[in-house]
């Protein structure tokens, strides 16, 4: 598949185009981690991104133009297999050269196992910090019959055991950039004082998005809301705020009518201020939650999926869903 099936495809351009030979071809999976590489390779180059803007890492059938980007790559950045399950193969078999970084294996990640159920208890059990962890220190979860972690949610469906939205704690976030610029360092040592002091810079510039938007949720703190995607723990576990429950689960899989059910109970008897939809699921699901009901909604989106793609994304993304959520207060 590597070779003949994408050969054909690749440009081939030099003189003029061998100025750029020497700086590493970066891919990457999602929006938010293009931000995170584009920040550190800013002046030098910028990456690919496989999943465009819009698309559900969840589930994306690349395009020849992605596929491509993967053969040519020197480095890969991606979250991991259990946000992207099928571009684990892609990667074989068309980036097996590259250096390839799985960010949620990085030691020193925050990891959340994923929540359960429709609601969520706020007495301690449904956030289960794992910070750092990997391979054997996971065994504490249940496993199936190929002794994978895996969740059950109440309407028999399996969840993996680590949420994979691990982009949306700053401190991730952070220690990434870090972890990339060392990364390219190694591939291009001519610019890796350039790197370092990108990531330097993004680091600085994070912690300063995240001290404006702590004074910005403050009010926030005091709400109960649900959210359509359980995609937001990292975010709420960094900044204090307290979910009350999802009307679709953290793999983005169709709620059932008994969640849907469940979901507008609690909206109802829990007093439940404002319930957060997303650009890319069906708006229809949160009118049925929000009927009868006083709950406002706001659209938010962990993807970025509105924001110009950039150095600046990742501290873009922070401050449109902070903003975005304060608003629904």
């Amino acid at each position: 598949m590597k070779g003949l099936s994408y050969a054909a495809a690749l440009p081939a351009v030099f003189g003029a185009g061998m100025a750029l030979a020497e700086v590493p071809r970066v891919a990457v999976d999602i929006a938010p981690v293009h931000g995170l590489v584009a920040r550190v390779m800013q002046g030098v180059g910028e990456p690919d991104l496989v999943v465009p803007p819009g698309a559900s890492p969840h589930g994306y059938a690349m395009r020849p133009s992605e596929a491509l980007a993967l053969d040519r790559a020197d480095a890969v950045f991606w979250i991991g297999e259990a946000l992207t399950p099928w571009l684990e193969g892609p990667l074989e078999t068309l980036a097996g050269r590259a250096r390839v970084t799985e960010l949620l294996e990085v030691d020193g990640t925050l990891e959340l196992e994923f929540r359960s159920g429709t609601t969520f208890d706020h007495d301690g059990h449904e956030d289960h910090a794992v910070e750092g962890e990997h391979g054997d220190d996971h065994d504490h979860m249940a496993h199936d019959e190929h002794g994978d972690a895996r969740h059950e949610d109440h309407a028999g469906h399996a969840h993996e055991g680590i949420d994979p939205h691990a982009w949306l704690a700053p401190e991730n976030a952070e220690l990434w950039l870090s972890i990339i610029a060392a990364e390219l360092a190694a591939l291009d040592p001519e610019n890796a004082e350039i790197y370092m002091a990108n990531a330097k810079a993004g680091q600085a510039e994070i912690k300063e998005t995240v001290g404006r938007l702590d004074a910005v949720l403050e009010p926030l703190r005091a709400s109960s809301f649900i959210v359509f995607h359980d995609a937001y723990q990292y975010f709420e576990h960094s900044f204090g705020l307290t979910s009350s429950g999802a009307i679709s689960l953290g793999d983005a899989s169709d709620p059932s009518p008994a969640r849907i059910a469940e979901i507008r109970d609690a909206v109802a008897s829990h007093g439940v201020a404002c319930v957060f939809s997303e650009p890319q699921f069906n708006p229809g699901l949160v009118d049925t939650v929000l009927d009868g009901t006083g709950a406002k909604t706001v659209v938010i989106d962990p993807m970025g999926s509105h924001i110009p793609p950039g150095p600046e994304f990742y501290t873009d993304l922070l401050s449109e869903l902070g903003s975005a959520m304060a608003s629904c207060h």
